[in-house]
């Protein structure tokens, strides 16, 4: 089987998350400087944001890098574009079918990455173009699905004859060996990266990671079909209570509006909105990325001795 690393071109078979408003230009640089493929969220963003981004990427790195789009954005046509014109060289998608763009984007010679929480969708967008996909489980941060990784991984590798990366729920070499064994080529990673020394979120939001227990975490939105896996604070805590109250979503969203940013860039742990997935309770120092890669690489090594012993 391929490893992704061979795949992308980088040392680690590791993917960054595209953590919008957290995952700057610098930060994708941070990740690919270190062995793996840095992605610039362009979630929070709009295309000229974008752009600057990946300008300042490219100054700071000679290693491949890329881009995730959220397809509910706004300006994410100005994006597909963007991407073409700059010489991007990996885009990951999120939030909605990217097939349009499909064909634009592999005529540039972008490797086109979806993410995809379900096999149906993955069936569909392999025929259409896709390059790999990430099949990414409900125990990830930020926007979720139902499947959980254990479940979803194997029947998307099952479904389709593309590369398939592994997300959710891995923050050590034990989770890492698991998706290779459920057929993945590598993993794409988030939460334990928050707890990274070059990560730009507040140092507030990384500590709260570190606090973390394995049940501190709660998805909001999920009556109302927006999920999204947050960990618990009086924002989630009164979110939560309203919506099962039967709260419109014009209401709710006063909880949420601008809630990431505050948590990322104010460090409100309070009211902001603390995007991070069920390993944040496995999570508990701040390390240097290459660290981070190595630990992990080395870990799920020396668990396939111990198991073949």
């Amino acid at each position: 089987m391929q490893r992704l690393n061979d795949l992308l071109g980088t040392e680690f078979p590791f993917i960054q998350g595209g953590m919008a408003n957290i995952a700057t230009g610098e930060f994708a640089a941070a990740v690919s400087n270190a062995g793996a493929l840095g992605l610039i969220g362009a979630g929070g963003m709009d295309a000229a944001t974008l752009r600057r981004h990946i300008h300042r990427c490219k100054e700071l790195t000679d290693r491949p890098f890329g881009v995730n789009i959220m397809l509910l954005n706004p300006e994410a046509d100005a994006m597909a574009r963007v991407v073409v014109e700059e010489g991007v060289s990996v885009v990951t998608t999120g939030a909605g079918n990217p097939a349009h763009h499909i064909p634009r984007w592999k005529e540039a010679g972008i490797l086109v990455i979806p993410i995809v929480a379900a096999s149906v969708l993955g069936v569909r967008l392999a025929r259409m173009g896709a390059d790999a996909l990430v099949a990414e489980g409900t125990e990830s941060g930020g926007h979720v699905g139902e499947l959980t990784t254990m479940a979803l991984v194997p029947q998307v590798v099952d479904a389709v004859d593309i590369p398939v990366i592994a997300a959710g729920g891995i923050a050590d070499g034990r989770q890492l060996l698991a998706a290779y064994a459920l057929g993945a080529c590598g993993v794409q990673l988030g939460t334990c990266l928050l707890a990274s020394e070059e990560c730009p979120v507040h140092e507030n939001y990384k500590q709260a990671i570190l606090a973390a227990k394995d049940s501190d975490t709660v998805v909001t939105g999920r009556i109302g079909g927006t999920p999204v896996r947050v960990l618990k604070n009086q924002m989630s805590r009164e979110y939560v209570r309203r919506e099962k109250a039967g709260a419109d979503r014009m209401e709710l969203e006063r909880y949420t509006l601008g809630s990431l940013r505050r948590a990322a860039q104010e460090g409100d742990v309070r009211t902001g909105s603390l995007m991070a997935g069920q390993v944040s309770g496995m999570i508990h120092e701040i390390r240097p990325l290459r660290r981070i890669f190595e630990e992990l690489d080395r870990s799920a090594r020396d668990t396939l001795v111990r198991l073949e012993a």
